[in-house]
């Protein structure tokens, strides 16, 4: 049976965009129900200046409350050398850099173009492989800005090799706007692998539109085996008010069971820390699965 690793974004990525505060008791109950059901990649937080994301300024006390999980990864989000200087403080042993395929959306979201956002990232992942780290990349808005509209395919691939070429071992594409269809999908992983090879290529579908799960049963058929996912599609679309975020990590584990495919996932158990979460933040699950899941327990 083939296998499909789920990168867990829900503790970062998820809960990042929530106006009210999320204890870092919280967290860590997120973090070891997520590993208890069988998560092996979970993305823990991030070291970003607590003054942009202040929900993420608990990460190192989210990391240093944690349990031992054995066999479990927790990549963090690292922007510069500072952040990774207390990634490194809190005993990381694996991070995260993002760029971005966008020109317009470099500008607007960290005040710089492209080609100096990956200046930016070289020292950092340098250090980061010099100690001995893993180093994941991140490329956003890979079929879509909300500023400039289409994003050429091959902007996508010159920061994806950038990336590739910095030590990034994983090139995770992002549709941050979620307005990417299933053709599109598939004809840019495609077309990304000729040059990274398909073991370097992951996947990061928001469901603004409704369409990730056909995007990544897509990616799938190509050959993708990493998709990233939220526990409850936990996190918004900050560039489409009131439109869902992040694909539900449920779902995404429900599709890949009926394909035979093995995460090494607890379905239940997962539906179950999604529901907890969502208690926590005082909504229900928007993942179908986690609802669908709920009802029958009733």
């Amino acid at each position: 049976m083939s296998t499909v690793t789920i990168v867990e974004v829900g503790p970062r990525d998820g809960l990042q965009n929530e106006a009210s505060p999320v204890s870092t008791a919280d967290k860590i109950a997120l973090i070891t129900g997520l590993a208890g059901a069988g998560v092996s990649v979970i993305e823990a937080g991030s070291f970003v200046s607590p003054k942009w994301v202040p929900q993420m300024a608990d990460s190192a006390a989210v990391l240093a409350g944690l349990p031992p999980l054995p066999g479990v990864r927790l990549p963090v989000l690292v922007p510069n050398l500072k952040g990774l200087e207390a990634a490194q403080a809190a005993g990381v042993s694996e991070i995260a850099i993002f760029g971005a395929a966008s020109e317009a959306f470099s500008q607007r979201n960290i005040n710089c173009s492209i080609e100096e956002s990956l200046a930016r990232f070289r020292p950092v992942t340098e250090a980061a492989l010099a100690a001995g780290m893993r180093v994941r990349g991140y490329v956003s808005c890979v079929l879509g800005c909300p500023y400039q509209g289409a994003v050429p395919v091959a902007d996508v691939v010159r920061v994806s090799e950038a990336l590739a070429a910095m030590g990034c071992y994983e090139v995770s594409l992002g549709d941050t706007i979620g307005v990417g269809t299933a053709g599109a999908a598939r004809a840019l992983v495609k077309t990304l692998a000729a040059s990274l090879g398909m073991g370097r290529v992951a996947v990061h579908f928001h469901d603004t539109y409704g369409q990730a799960l056909a995007n990544i049963l897509a990616c799938l058929e190509e050959g993708v085996r990493t998709v990233d996912s939220s526990i409850a599609g936990l996190g918004g679309c900050p560039y489409a008010k009131g439109a869902s975020g992040n694909v539900a990590t449920e779902d995404v584990v429900y599709l890949l069971n009926g394909l035979g495919l093995s995460t090494g996932i607890d379905l239940d158990r997962l539906a179950s820390v999604g529901r907890q979460i969502s208690g926590v933040l005082g909504r229900a699950p928007a993942s179908k699965v986690g609802q669908a899941l709920a009802a029958k327990a009733a």
